[in-house]
């Protein structure tokens, strides 16, 4: 018997689940819509070298490969069972496509290709799945979707204002109003790495100093030291990224030309966000973003109530430029839909019905069917969900259906309504009930 389980990392989504999703989803892409995003969307798949090399060691090892198919996969795989001189090289041929890592890199490829038919600066929204071969845990899946909005061909740090501004508007409307956006600067970051005097090179710290929420101080120092960062080095680089929160505190750095730089721009962020975001944004100096390509201002989002960041991205100067169009600066920010679905199903924020308008059940009580297919078209006109209950049953058992379905209302026709040319309509919640003539159910329910 074949197995029924999903594999490790994914998940089937219920009725229930799917209507929490797409409310959250629909949210999210009509705040998108109003700040005048653009929609697109990418292939699932991408040329395995346009995702290569762009997230650092550690984000190469979480891409998924896809094995080509055919004479090219037997030839590798018997190229290898026979130990032949041309082994390796099969075998690196095995695979020439891979599951998107993220929405960015396919975007920066997106933008090169369509460079002449897009009006820069260019703001997308997008919101598809991508795949990180990662070790299953709570809060972070092998299958996840991302909704990313970014603002390229523009270095105004006024983007980076609307992207908190957004993330403010959609967590106040979701009722999470204490989440937390934090923000630092990579290049205030490596002018700090740069005042300790190390050769460790800068995005092996960064991807350790990205752990530091996950496993703490000590761990962070240790593996600074492992990394290759002398003693002293680790304790000037901790002094000054493990301060307070507040704008004074990066006043007490030491001055070079990339801490001014950053300084600058967070100064700036921080007195705009403090008049016009729905966000408390504050500073963290530790904040590093792991991956490669981001050039400035970083941004991530937590909730405390939440283990892992909902939310991310930050700039980046010349991503474009890997694929033959440089100069031309971006950033933005992922909603991680999966973390904030999840979230809000543990703050019971969802809807409890699982339809996003009125809802009505058309009872089968054993009148003629033609009355139940008019009723329907006409609830349906007034922009009601309408379903008719198809086989005739006892009343209880299609009170239950529709009370476990969560509709709102049930209509029906009993002996004494077909009578008098009558229906009747019952409220679920109130248990209310009246009576109508059927003509008149098109404007009941766009009370």
């Amino acid at each position: 018997m074949s197995s029924t389980s999903v594999p490790k990392g994914t998940r089937d989504f219920l009725p229930d689940q799917m209507s929490g999703r797409k409310f959250l989803l629909n949210l999210l892409e009509e705040l998108f819509q109003r700040h005048a995003f653009l929609p697109i969307e990418t292939p699932s798949m991408e040329k395995i070298d346009t995702l290569l090399g762009k997230y650092g060691e550690e984000g190469d090892r979480l891409i998924f490969k896809v094995l080509n198919r055919g004479d090219r996969l037997s030839r590798a795989l018997s190229s290898i069972c026979s130990q032949s001189d041309i082994a390796v090289k099969e075998t690196n041929s095995l695979a020439d496509a891979a599951l998107r890592y993220d929405l960015t890199i396919p975007f920066a490829r997106f933008i090169s290709q369509h460079r002449n038919d897009l009006h820069f600066p260019f703001k997308r929204y997008q919101i598809q799945p991508v795949w990180r071969a990662d070790r299953p845990q709570k809060g972070r899946y092998r299958e996840f979707v991302q909704c990313d909005v970014d603002i390229i061909g523009s270095s105004s740090i006024l983007n980076e204002l609307e992207l908190i501004q957004i993330t403010g508007e959609a967590f106040s409307s979701l009722g999470l109003s204490d989440v937390i956006v934090k923000i630092n600067h990579r290049k205030l970051l490596e002018g700090i790495v740069t005042e300790t005097g190390t050769n460790v090179p800068f995005q092996k710290i960064t991807i350790v100093l990205d752990k530091w929420e996950k496993i703490g101080l000590e761990a962070v120092k240790n593996e600074l030291s492992q990394a290759g960062m002398k003693e002293k080095e680790i304790e000037v680089l901790i002094r000054y990224v493990h301060q307070n929160t507040s704008i004074n505190s990066i006043q007490t750095l030491p001055s070079n030309q990339m801490i001014e730089a950053g300084c600058s721009e967070l100064e700036q962020i921080l007195d705009w966000a403090d008049k016009y975001c729905k966000v408390k944004v504050e500073l963290d100096l530790k904040l590093a973003r792991g991956l490669d390509y981001y050039t400035g201002i970083i941004i991530e989002a937590i909730h405390p109530e939440f283990g892992s960041s909902i939310l991310g991205g930050g700039r980046y100067d010349n991503l474009t430029g890997m694929f033959g169009l440089p100069g031309v600066s971006g950033v933005g920010i992922s909603f991680g839909a999966d973390r904030i679905y999840d979230l809000l199903s543990l703050k019971r924020l969802l809807p409890e019905s699982p339809f996003n308008r009125k809802s009505v059940l058309i009872l089968n009580l054993g009148a003629e069917p033609e009355w139940m297919i008019r009723a329907a078209s006409l609830i349906r006109e007034s922009d009601a969900v309408a379903d008719i209950y198809p086989d005739e049953s006892k009343l209880k058992k299609q009170m239950k259906f529709a009370n476990d379905k969560g509709f709102d209302f049930v209509v029906f026709m009993g002996a004494k309504e077909r009578s008098e040319g009558t229906l009747k309509i019952r409220n679920m919640q109130s248990g209310d009930e009246l009576e109508l003539k059927s003509d008149e159910l098109s404007t009941f329910f766009k009370k």
